[in-house]
């Protein structure tokens, strides 16, 4: 018998005749998955990946894609999920830092992938499931042996954006992906009998190593989605029981007058994260539906942390509880030390669902955790008297738009790269749908011919679509402060209305 800590933990359960993934063309039961893994791990075999070996993947939402991940798992290498928005010169800096064995990409975007792999050999895959590596996969043999690995060793790398415009790997230890999705099983009582409206991409730890692995390893079913679309959504309720979304799901899926308490009643559990849920959508969704959205909190490097709790009070503006196996602080930034109930501080969390440090960075990993383990997250948090969390802000200046992460100096370097800008600073505003919204705000020199639309399309070969800009403003000069720096904060109290 295998000791494959997290491949082995996710099919434990799921009888073999279960259905596991559902599509619109397919049906997979846990059975099949197992054959499937087994022929695409020889397949990946065959083509020099090892144990411990990266496999970047670059691919749309699909279901050969998540048994790509767990056949990767199984045979002891790294996978390495990037966004399908990201560019190829955003891509080149992920190759080149994980030196993947294998990449594997859309069957259009192999003749641009293919010179930057470094002589790793290039491999394609569609949504539909068609590509190279299915074609060669199809020829294996469906038996094969999971490669033995310890908690410790790596399951994937999740790369994060960074302060300085370059992006960290976070280092997925089997540990800590199956001991995060172990206690949210529990927490949120997911059995064989859930079937869950999986809507979220995979190349991101909310639809991949929650959603994902929280069903399999329930032995759980998922209706699985290429992306979500408000009307599809709600017609996958008839027939299942849980939705893991991020605020936009909810705000959209409001604006749909077929979302009623009736279409819901089979639904037992509605999931927000990834970035802040108003309160007012919280309470919008109570009373149109009656069933409360459990909000929870968490980030690439840790999983999940918090969560307000299945049977109790799910207070909107919060995120709950730390989960049972994780410590969590708030700390006073500047001495150091816990600060008292109600008051603000960064929030520090320990526990086995963290993650290992960064690949090859061990300055970051240094920076990122406190002598006795603890993780910096650089989110600001309070805990009320009950003991639930709330985020109330962001150290670094990150922006969540549309649950997705953008740090600001990524952005300004490229706009600050551009003839005759002097500086920018770009910001999150407030928004309907996205909840942020990345805006730019631009300081040129005399003469300068710059036009919002010129910028944007300077930016379009350079950042995925998310990163870009909804507006570009032109201002004479940024705000300082005493010491110089540009009060980011200024600017948006300024513009906090720009999107209204």
């Amino acid at each position: 018998m295998s000791s494959n800590p997290l491949f082995d933990r996710l099919l434990r359960v799921g009888a073999a005749s279960a259905t596991a993934i559902q599509t619109d063309t397919n049906c997979y039961s846990y059975g099949d998955i197992e054959r499937e893994t087994g022929r695409l791990a020889n397949a990946l075999v065959a083509l020099g990946v090892g144990p411990g070996d990266r496999v970047a993947v670059q691919v749309e939402k699909s279901a050969a894609n998540l048994l790509l991940y767990l056949a990767t798992v199984r045979l002891g290498a790294v996978y390495l999920p990037l966004n399908t928005a990201y560019t190829l010169a955003e891509l080149a800096y992920f190759i080149d830092d994980a030196e993947p064995a294998l990449i594997v990409c859309d069957p259009s975007a192999r003749a641009g992938v293919a010179p930057l792999a470094r002589g790793a050999p290039v491999e394609t895959l569609d949504q539909a499931g068609e590509g190279s590596l299915p074609f060669q996969a199809i020829t294996q043999a469906d038996v094969f042996e999971t490669v033995a690995r310890s908690p410790d060793d790596l399951a994937a790398i999740c790369y994060t954006s960074g302060t300085t415009g370059r992006s960290k790997g976070a280092m997925l230890t089997h540990r800590a992906l199956m001991s995060n999705a172990e206690t949210l099983v529990d927490l949120w009582r997911f059995t064989a009998d859930d079937v869950l409206i999986h809507a979220l991409p995979i190349y991101h730890v909310h639809g991949l190593f929650v959603a994902t692995n929280v069903v399999l390893m329930a032995g759980a079913s998922m209706v699985l989605l290429s992306k979500f679309e408000a009307g599809a959504v709600v017609g996958a309720m008839d027939g299942a029981t849980c939705l893991m979304g991020i605020p936009t799901f909810y705000t959209r899926l409001l604006a749909r007058p077929e979302l009623t308490a009736e279409r819901v009643a089979g639904m037992r559990l509605f999931i927000s994260g990834s970035a802040p849920l108003l309160a007012q959508t919280h309470r919008d969704w109570t009373a149109r539906t009656g069933k409360p959205i459990l909000e929870r909190y968490g980030m690439t490097e840790t999983g999940m942390n918090t969560s307000n709790p299945y049977d109790g009070d799910r207070i909107a503006g919060t995120v709950g509880f730390p989960l049972p196996d994780v410590a969590l602080r708030i700390i006073d930034e500047e001495t150091g030390r816990a600060v008292a109930e109600g008051e603000i501080g960064v929030i520090e969390v320990k526990g086995p669902n963290v993650c290992a440090g960064y690949w090859r960075n061990p300055d970051k990993t240094e920076e990122a955790f406190r002598p006795d383990g603890f993780f910096i997250t650089g989110d600001l948090g309070v805990r009320d008297a009950r003991g639930y969390v709330s985020i109330v802000g962001r150290g670094k200046d990150l922006i969540i738009t549309g649950g997705l992460n953008v740090y600001p100096k990524e952005v300004e370097s490229e706009i600050d790269a551009l003839p005759g800008v002097i500086e920018s600073a770009v910001i999150g505003l407030p928004h309907a749908d996205f909840g942020e919204a990345v805006t730019a705000m631009v300081s040129v020199g005399s003469g300068c011919d710059l036009t919002e639309q010129s910028v944007l399309e300077a930016l379009g070969p350079r950042l995925a679509r998310f990163k870009q800009p909804k507006r570009v403003l032109f201002i004479p000069d940024l705000p300082r402060n005493a010491m110089g720096k540009v009060q980011k904060a200024r600017l948006r109290d300024e513009y906090q209305g720009l999107y209204a």
